[in-house]
């Protein structure tokens, strides 16, 4: 070693890219999602100069040690960023878009879309319409450039937002239009813009979707696909016309937003999960499955018809509008503005078919429920989906819906309620201890809350406060349901049947089975949300103002 020029040089040439790799990627990496920046810079150094050692040290003394070392060097240098790569790609304060990965051939596009990006100007989407084929840009400085810039800019920053749809519509005075974001179920307010404006905007997009542009009133759809460096998005556009004028909603990644497993989703093990279970094994009768609009409703829907066996049972949906392809099933799609047979119509001919399993997702009137109720209790399950912010509210609106108590009730075998409620964000939120008041509003022991979490925002760097980079300061990311899981059983159909629905209250509670605030409550308590946001979702609305005479 001590007289050869190469081999020094050699051994030297793996700790370029290391090197570049650790204070380029992954020093930065650590910074920006708080993950314990100096431990694993510790780490890395102690991981070369191990390296540095296996060198300095193999006991062998012959050509082939010294090759043997060299590829030991490599390895331990490519093996310390792949643990880094898999441990901090597993840590939920880093978002699924932001997990690094070691393929190159991503990094070799993501370099030359960025170049193509900088020749190009400030265009950074590549947007590819349903014909798959790729919309491409005007030229720097034309009126369409500038139009597709700021068109991009619209959905850019729902990305950067986490928007899961965004909206331009007419914000209902000065001739305006506002662009709104839905961002973990809470619509956020974006820039606004004059009429003129948002029309070019909303042109660029239906063009880009292949919609008819002239057509400001009919209903359009269509999806499209845009990719932003590594983040690839589903985009389904829905073209709306009204009275203040037309209104585009960008819904990102729709299949993605309804394929959960039930699991997943927020249930209480016991009991909810294993009610659920009971009662699609049950196979027979109704269950409601109620939810206001944007509570997850069809995602609970999809995932309980999905717990069915569609190979072995004939298993069929009514939908007006399909989030989702649901394998061997028959997903019947019914379209409320074509011409022919109503709802309760196509429900009714479905159901005479005899199908093993039915999910209805909306049920819009009493035509509907009758057809519903119809159907033969031992062969089929219907599962009706309605807007209710509650169990008891969904069965007084069921039964409001038939017109006839015995026969709504008569096939009814359970209920499902629930909300949606914003899940803390696990980098920033802020730990404090209840007070006294609190635990008794709670109904808990004062000295069993030890501790609660509200919202942060916000985080020290360097005793700086600074925007949490996680949650972008809004102090919550993702949501969770909160649940009600009743089965009916005949009691509780006797309760129903007379309209006494106190007693049917007492009963849950007697069986120890949580309402909707309940199951929220136990979420906060274990950290995965706050009080406020619990009493922002459960908490009743205010009764309206009485008219004036």
């Amino acid at each position: 070693m001590l007289v050869s020029i190469w081999k020094p040089l050699l051994l030297l040439l793996p700790f370029v890219p290391w090197a570049w790799m650790v204070s380029k990627v992954l020093d930065k990496h650590a910074a920006r999602f708080f993950l314990e920046r100096e431990r694993w810079n510790a780490i890395h150094l102690s991981v070369a100069l191990a390296a540095i050692l296996v060198v300095a040290f193999m006991p062998l003394r012959n050509e082939g040690a010294f090759w043997l070392a060299f590829l030991g060097l490599i390895a331990m240098l490519t093996l310390d960023v792949v643990i880094f790569a898999m441990v901090t790609n597993r840590d939920e304060r880093v978002p699924a878009d932001f997990r690094l990965t070691l393929d190159f051939s991503k990094w070799q596009q993501a370099r030359a879309a960025k170049a193509a990006a900088k020749k190009q100007g400030k265009v950074e989407l590549v947007i590819k319409s349903p014909d798959k084929s790729v919309l491409a840009p005007a030229a720097v400085g034309t009126p369409e450039f500038d139009i597709r810039v700021a068109a991009e800019q619209v959905v850019v920053k729902a990305f950067d937002a986490r928007s899961t749809e965004t909206v331009i519509g007419p914000a209902g005075k000065d001739n305006l239009y506002v662009v709104t974001h839905l961002v973990d179920g809470v619509r956020q307010t974006g820039a606004t813009m004059p009429a003129a404006d948002a029309a070019r905007l909303l042109a660029f997009w239906k063009g880009a979707a292949k919609m008819d542009v002239a057509d400001q009133r009919r209903r359009q759809q269509a999806d499209i696909n845009v990719e932003r460096g590594e983040t690839r998005k589903k985009i389904r556009m829905t073209s709306v016309g009204s009275q203040a004028g037309p209104r585009l909603a960008f819904l990102f990644d729709p299949e993605g937003q309804v394929r959960r497993k039930l699991e997943a989703m927020g249930l209480l093990e016991p009991p909810q999960l294993s009610t659920i279970k009971a009662l699609v094994d049950d196979g027979q009768g109704l269950v409601i499955l109620a939810g206001a609009p944007d509570s997850g409703r069809t995602t609970t829907m999809y995932s309980i018809v999905k717990m069915h066996d569609a190979y072995t049972k004939n298993v069929q949906t009514i939908e007006t509008e399909i989030q989702d392809s649901l394998e061997g099933v028959r997903q019947n799609k019914w379209d409320p503005q074509a011409e022919g047979a109503e709802l309760s119509t196509t429900v009714r001919s479905i159901i005479r078919r005899d199908p093993n399993v039915v999910a209805v997702a909306e049920v819009p009137d009493t035509a509907t429920a009758k057809e519903i109720v119809r159907a033969e209790i031992d062969r089929t399950r219907t599962y009706a989906c309605i807007k209710a912010d509650g169990a008891m509210q969904a069965i007084q609106a069921w039964l409001k819906l038939v017109g006839d108590n015995e026969a709504a009730v008569k096939p009814l075998k359970g209920v499902v309620a629930q909300k949606i409620v914003r899940k803390l964000c696990t980098n920033c939120r802020v730990a404090y201890q209840p007070s006294a008041d609190m635990a008794k509003k709670l109904g808990l022991p004062a000295d069993k809350l030890k501790q609660l979490f509200k919202k942060g925002g916000q985080v020290l760097i360097k005793n700086k406060p600074e925007v949490c980079p996680v949650c972008s300061g809004i102090g919550y990311v993702g949501q969770e349901g909160a649940f009600e899981v009743y089965s009916i059983g005949e009691a509780e159909r006797g309760m129903i049947r007379s309209g006494d629905f106190a007693a049917l209250r007492n009963e849950w509670r007697k069986k120890g089975l949580p309402s909707i605030q309940q199951a929220a409550l136990r979420k906060a308590l274990d950290g995965i949300t706050s009080v406020e946001e619990v009493m922002r979702v459960t908490a009743e609305p205010a009764p309206a103002a009485p008219a004036k005479a």
